[in-house]
């Protein structure tokens, strides 16, 4: 592994991007999202993801240069049209209104539709949580995933994400996850890895379980808890292309091919004041306390700290410099 200090990467990352036909603030909030991912060792959505980025600004999949519109057609309700670019300024672009509306509110939505894919979740819901609200949020994603019995991919992975303050900046949990037993992104790495993957994790085109992550791209991936996680993905489906604008997943193209249709994704998030009550400290409080007292217990991702500088790959890092016209 290789040390790189996340402003380098940030720096590197928005350079390749620019130099692909970004504009400047576009590329620099999707390369403070790239640093952090890296950080946080999510590598499927960290540099792992940036020679794909470059591509689709070239044959015009994502627009680089595009600036985001902002509405508000209800109060409580903030709409971000994304103009075929990246999620990470339209997300920019639509939290402060978004939060304005649930202090004033109590309760606010955020719908950013006409996107590209926003990769880590996690990255948007911390940011509300780190204004101190609460933020829940979840995407949709090119089809992968068939209903409980069946052979037909219907839904994508449809991620969702929770944050909770601490009160100080900070956060008090945090949880990022695919309604999938796994991550698409796992299955793309082994299969590049030349690995197998545990069964339980996909079906094979004939619906059968595979080891085999070619056969799983094939096929389709399992939904966790099988008909419990179909239920959220679905939630996740209705409220991210019902609410934003955007496509169904059946009608998104594989996310990193080269060229093709924009993504047109979705992304929909709640922000929820919690000082709407005045029982939501003392419960956190008490709940926290609670689960200490088992040693294994631990709100995720309450302790995480994020390192810097940061680990990563080798061939990943020079890839990138190549692509910021730095590697002479």
């Amino acid at each position: 592994m290789t040390a790189i200090a996340q402003a380098e990467i940030e720096r590197t990352v928005q350079a390749a991007l620019m130099a692909h036909g970004a504009g400047a603030f576009p590329a620099a909030e999707v390369a403070r999202a790239v640093a952090q991912a890296e950080a946080a060792g999510n590598r499927i959505c960290g540099l792992y993801y940036l020679e794909s980025y470059c591509q689709q600004l070239v044959s015009g999949r994502v627009l680089g240069d595009v600036v985001p519109v902002v509405t508000a057609p209800r109060p409580g309700a903030i709409h971000v049209h994304a103009q075929m670019g990246f999620a990470q300024p339209a997300f920019a672009y639509g939290l402060a209104p978004a939060l304005d509306a649930a202090r004033q509110f109590g309760i606010a939505s955020l719908a950013v539709g006409h996107a590209h894919t926003c990769t880590a979740l996690g990255y948007f819901t911390e940011q509300i949580a780190r204004a101190g609200l609460i933020g829940l949020g979840m995407t949709n994603a090119s089809p992968i995933v068939a209903p409980p019995g069946g052979k037909t991919r219907m839904i994508g992975t449809n991620p969702i994400a929770f944050s909770v303050p601490d009160g100080q900046g900070g956060l008090a949990m945090q949880f990022d996850q695919s309604t999938t037993t796994v991550a698409l992104g796992k299955i793309t790495m082994a299969k590049a890895a030349g690995e197998r993957i545990p069964e339980g994790w996909a079906l094979d085109a004939d619906g059968n379980p595979t080891t085999d992550p070619a056969a799983a791209l094939a096929g389709s991936l399992v939904s966790t808890g099988g008909y419990k996680g179909w239920g959220f993905g679905l939630m996740a489906e209705l409220l991210t292309a019902g609410l934003t604008g955007g496509v169904l997943s059946r009608d998104v193209k594989p996310l990193k091919a080269p060229d093709g249709p924009p993504h047109d994704l979705g992304q929909f998030y709640i922000l929820i004041d919690p000082s709407t009550s005045d029982a939501f400290v003392d419960r956190l409080t008490q709940f926290t306390t609670y689960l200490a007292e088992d040693d294994a217990g631990r709100m995720p991702g309450q302790t995480r700290v994020l390192p810097d500088p940061v680990d990563v790959d080798p061939a990943a890092w020079k890839q990138a410099q190549t692509l910021a016209g730095l590697d002479a």
